[in-house]
């Protein structure tokens, strides 16, 4: 064992000599794996600073702990915090895409990493970690959910449990893009269910929901209120991009 990894390093340089690691964005040449190079990382909105604590968007001005922006505060969140680690913009939302439609799973590692480092302040204990579901004739065309694998991928990073299928998607819902927010939150209304096998994981726990985007919020509310049914003592919520009008 011990000659196997003393020798990893040594792999991973020949592997590298090889296939020398690249930009995710740009597929420029960078020092490491699972990085962006300094003009992407400086072109990605990576939120930092003061953020609604229950979408995580940036807030500006007199921002105090506990602070909602104005859509949350407008919209019923079933979940208690929220947390984002990017804009879904510009070369954001071009990573986001990549890893949900063009098979990118370069970008999960690092995703997990920047969901890690977002969620920190709203991390509870014995938390359990899982992603917004798929339902299966959409898993058939896509072959994976994206959420599911930045979940896991955080879930390691973290140290916290993980499960894939503690939510089951009962019905098929229509594309939400372009519909309105009430049409959202019609739309998604009784499609999230407990997947029976899992519903002793939830009572009296906490659960981090994981998604890749977060626009309305119907989704993760769907998400939330189902697992608070299901007795889960608390729901927070991480998401990869959050969509935001601009300032």
């Amino acid at each position: 064992m011990s000659r196997l990894i003393a020798q990893g390093p040594i792999l991973q340089t020949l592997v590298h000599a090889v296939f020398p690691p690249e930009c995710l964005s740009c597929r420029m040449r960078v020092a490491s794996d699972d990085g962006l190079c300094g003009p992407c990382w400086r072109d990605t909105a990576f939120i930092t600073g003061d953020v609604c604590d229950a979408c995580g968007v940036p807030m500006h001005g007199d921002v105090q702990s506990g602070d909602r922006c104005d859509e949350c505060l407008s919209t019923a969140r079933p979940w208690s915090q929220g947390r984002a680690a990017l804009l879904y913009k510009e070369r954001g939302r071009a990573l986001v895409l990549a890893l949900k439609h063009s098979d990118r799973h370069d970008i999960v590692r690092p995703a997990g990493l920047w969901l890690a480092r977002a969620a920190k302040g709203i991390l509870r204990e014995d938390v359990l970690i899982a992603p917004v579901p798929l339902h299966w004739t959409r898993m058939v065309r896509r072959r994976y959910n994206q959420s599911s694998l930045i979940g896991q991928a955080m879930a390691r990073e973290v140290g916290a449990p993980f499960s894939g299928d503690l939510l089951v998607r009962s019905k098929a819902t229509a594309s939400l893009d372009g519909k309105s927010r009430e049409e959202r939150f019609a739309e998604l209304r009784d499609s999230i269910v407990v997947n029976p096998k899992r519903a002793e994981l939830i009572k009296g726990r906490a659960i981090l929901l994981v998604d890749d985007v977060i626009t309305s919020g119907a989704t993760l509310a769907a998400c939330a209120e189902t697992c608070l049914k299901s007795q889960a003592s608390e729901v927070c919520v991480v998401t990869l991009a959050r969509v935001a009008k601009d300032d």
